[in-house]
This record gives structure tokens, sequence and C-alpha cells, in this order.
């Protein structure tokens, strides 16, 4: 049944708002404390209940109701009494959102008298029950708790499982393997004791220096990025007590420029922090993948690796004689005439995957790259026992490497990039031109002059060309 409207409480005056039947949360729980639909909350206007629980009960009281919470109490009273405990309560949240709760109707013995709150279904420690209220008050209510609620909210963060495994085989070019190319610097030594050290500015223009002299011999890199890193050893005697001490705030100032510089830890010991230079750099055209398939009757490859002084591998010769080589197969000698033509040289930059890059500057200056002579031994093997050779090189263009994607010609078009860099010069990029060796002749004709290779002192795993051979970088 529903009930007739009916005149607002007594103490209620024509001049005054009319009151409205109201959510009072009389006991919260975990959900309480959300602004979600599925929980009344205090404030909320009641629009209707259903005794039963169900949509289609036939006990249904709407607003306005008579005598306000007086007269709900009765109603919920001589329904308990008739074992109709099951309630659906409607209600109104501003003036056009609805939320519905089903609650059941139990006694609150808590207040000394006998009266009836109810009690969600869904979450049993929460109970609520009415209160007389205007309609004014109960959405400035509202607001104030919404405002409340964006207050305390806080963002949520955790851990999420990641495929790693597959993510590091798919949309990588070299699997598990990064395209993040870098050479670290560590500061000079100034002294033969290697006690002292020159500033971080001086470590700065020796990474200049390498960048632009590998640029300008040839090789096809752009400069990225430059960083300092921070490198923790320990030290002792000479070097401790001249390093710049970093035992307070105010010696701060004094750090700004230092290379190396030192403080004590809890148990007396000396740690120094070493400030080395870390060079990002990438390939102007990105790398390209070269698959050099063997046959029983190749009795060379056809081609010769040298090296930098910079420390890069590079294509040095190629065998121009006959078709049916290595070399010629797999494209190798036609991307080399297409590199000495625009005056570059073909790095290689990984051999079966691995990189085959300069990757650090001691403090004596000395470069640790790869060695020519065990990298020509490993392609010789892979020739003897037929093993296909998977290498990467350095591109200048990046329509090489759509051309070659799509089986294109030799023909090229200059890229913007190439475009860019040879139109505007800058710092990061110099226009190459071919070192020449010590009997002044081209790079690309040091294969004729019968040289040789040897190991210099001046690192523990460093090398230097002087001259090499015919048969040491021939493979």
């Amino acid at each position: 049944m529903t009930m007739d409207p009916a005149s607002q409480n007594s103490s209620d005056s024509p001049t005054r708002d009319p009151k409205v039947l109201s959510i009072e949360c009389l006991k919260g729980s975990s959900k309480a404390d959300e602004w979600t639909g599925d929980m009344l909350r205090t404030a909320d206007i009641v629009e209707e209940f259903r005794i039963g629980g169900s949509a289609n009960s036939s006990i249904r009281f709407k607003e306005p109701f008579e005598n306000g919470k007086t007269g709900v109490h009765k109603i919920l009273q001589d329904a308990y009494k008739k074992k109709h405990t099951s309630i659906l309560v409607r209600v109104r949240r501003g003036p056009h959102h609805f939320s519905e709760l089903h609650a059941c109707i139990v006694p609150n013995d808590s207040t000394g008298k006998k009266q009836y709150v109810l009690r969600s279904i869904s979450d049993p420690n929460y109970v609520f029950g009415f209160l007389d209220r205007t309609e004014a008050e109960c959405f400035e209510l509202q607001a104030s708790r919404m405002v409340k609620a964006l207050t305390r909210t806080r963002l949520q963060d955790g851990y999420v499982s990641y495929p790693w495994e597959r993510r590091m085989q798919e949309p990588l070019s070299v699997p598990n393997t990064s395209n993040f190319l870098s050479m670290l610097l560590l500061p000079t030594a100034s002294d033969r004791e290697c006690s002292r050290y020159n500033d971080v500015e001086d470590t700065l223009g020796r990474a200049n220096s390498w960048l632009h002299a590998a640029q300008a011999s040839g090789v096809p890199v752009v400069f990225m990025n430059i960083q300092t890193e921070s490198l923790l050893t320990k030290i002792s005697g000479e070097t401790a007590s001249s390093t710049v001490n970093a035992g307070s705030l105010s010696d701060l100032s004094n750090l700004a420029n230092a290379s190396l510089y030192g403080f004590e830890d809890y148990h007396g010991i000396d740690i120094g922090v070493v400030r080395a230079v870390r060079v990002w750099y990438a390939p102007i055209g990105g790398e390209l993948s070269i698959e050099i398939k063997l046959k029983e009757s190749d009795e060379k490859l056809g081609f010769a690796i040298s090296r930098t002084e910079e420390g890069f591998i590079f294509i040095s010769s190629v065998f121009d004689g006959q078709e049916d080589v290595a070399v010629t197969r797999s494209g190798l000698r036609d991307l080399y005439k297409l590199a000495t033509e625009t005056r570059r040289l073909l790095v290689v930059s990984r051999v079966s995957n691995q990189k085959v890059l300069p990757w650090m500057v001691s403090s004596t200056g000395a470069i640790r790259c790869y060695d020519t002579v065990s990298l020509s031994q490993k392609l010789s093997l892979h020739r003897h026992t037929r093993v296909p050779i998977l290498m990467h090189v350095f591109l200048w263009d990046r329509a090489l490497a759509k051309a070659s994607s799509s089986g294109g010609g030799s023909t090229r078009t200059r890229s913007p990039l190439e475009v860019q860099l040879a139109s505007e010069p800058n710092e990061n990029q110099i226009h190459p031109f071919f070192r020449r060796t010590q009997s002044s002749q081209p790079i690309s004709d040091v294969s004729l002059s019968g040289p040789r290779l040897e190991r210099d002192t001046a690192g523990e795993l460093s090398f230097r060309f002087h001259d090499f051979s015919l048969s040491s970088n021939w493979v």
C-alpha cells in the first residue's frame, strides 16, 4: 500500500523549508569511507522504501513521509513484529543521482529504548537510520562530504607482473640486448701514482673530442645525450688526503667541478666518489643486419676488418674479383661501395648479436675496445664450420634500411636527417674525411700496404693499430 501525503511536523512553520527524511550513518565499514553507489551515506534523501525487499513488493512508502522520522520508525516497528524484516531503500543524491540498498530491519538496544535501525545485507558492519533534515541541509552535507573525500583520497600504487621474456624477444631488433649505445670516460689521472685526477670539465672535453674525431673519421653517428656517473671506490693514502672532502653542506660548492671527492663512512673508511662521464650516441640511419651464408666452396669471406683510433671496427676492404664469394652474395660488397662513395666507414656494431663497439676509456686514456685479431679468428672459424655469420653495421641513411627491407636495389635517396646534417653542420656532426695511416695512404687502400698489427701497453685491454699485414685482417 502507499501512504497518502500528509502535512509536515507541527514544528515546521510555512516560512521554514520543509523537512525531508534523510539517511544517518550509525556504524561504518571499510566501504563507508568511499563515495560509491553501493552504500548509502549520511544526508542522502530517502525517496521511497519497500517492505519485503523486492521491486514488486506491495508494501511501498514514498516521500513525503507522514510524521517524518517518527512515522517511519513506527512502520519499521510494525514490520519487525510481523517478521517482515527485508527492506529496499531508494535514496537521492543531489538533484539527479539515485541509489538503492538492500537491508534488513534490526532492533537497536544501544540507545536504552526500543528503536529499530537498518543493517546492510552486503556489508553487515554498515548500520544506518533516519533523521529529519531540510533539503538544503542535505545538499550542503553531501557537497562537504565529497570535498572531504576528494582531499582524503590517495592514489594507490603496487607491483604488476610483466612478460619480460617475451618483450625481450619480440619488440627488440636484436633479442635480449638494447639499441642504446654509449661510451664511459673515467677522469684522467694527473700524476703517475693516480692519486690526483683532472676535473669534470676535462673529462667532458675528452668525450666531446672523442665523438667529433669518430665522426670526422667517417663513423656515421650523432650525439644523443651526455651525463655524469658516480662510481664508488675505496681510497687511502695520498689519494684520500688530496681529494675534496664532502663531509658537510659547506663543502658542496667545492664539488661542482671535482672529478673525485671523498667522505668517511661510519666505520672510518675513506670512500671515494669518481665522477665519470657517459656520452650517448646513435647511428644516423640505424643498424642493419646482414647474414652471410657460407658454402663448402668458400675459401675466404672476401673482406678485411680494421679499427679506428676511437675503437670502432669497420670493413676496410672487400674482394672485388669473383662474384660467387660470401661478401658479394650477402650484399656486403655493394654496401661497402656505397659507404666509400659517401665518404663513410662501414662500421661493424655487432657480430652474432654481440656488440663489438668501444665502451670505456680508462684513467690512463686508453680506450677499451675489441681486438681485430680475435675477431678475424672468430670469423674464420665461422667459415671453416660453415656456420652463417650474423653481422650488424651502422647505416648513414635510413632510406638504405627501407630499401633493404623491401628488397630494393642499390639506388638510394637522402633522408631528411642526412640532408639536415649535411646542410647545417654543427657540433654534433662534422663533415667526415678519411683518416690516413702512418704511410699516408687512404684507409680504403690500407690493405695493399702490407703492414702489421701490434698490441700496445697503454692499458690492460687496449690495442692500437700501427700497421697490419694482409693475412692478419683479411678473412
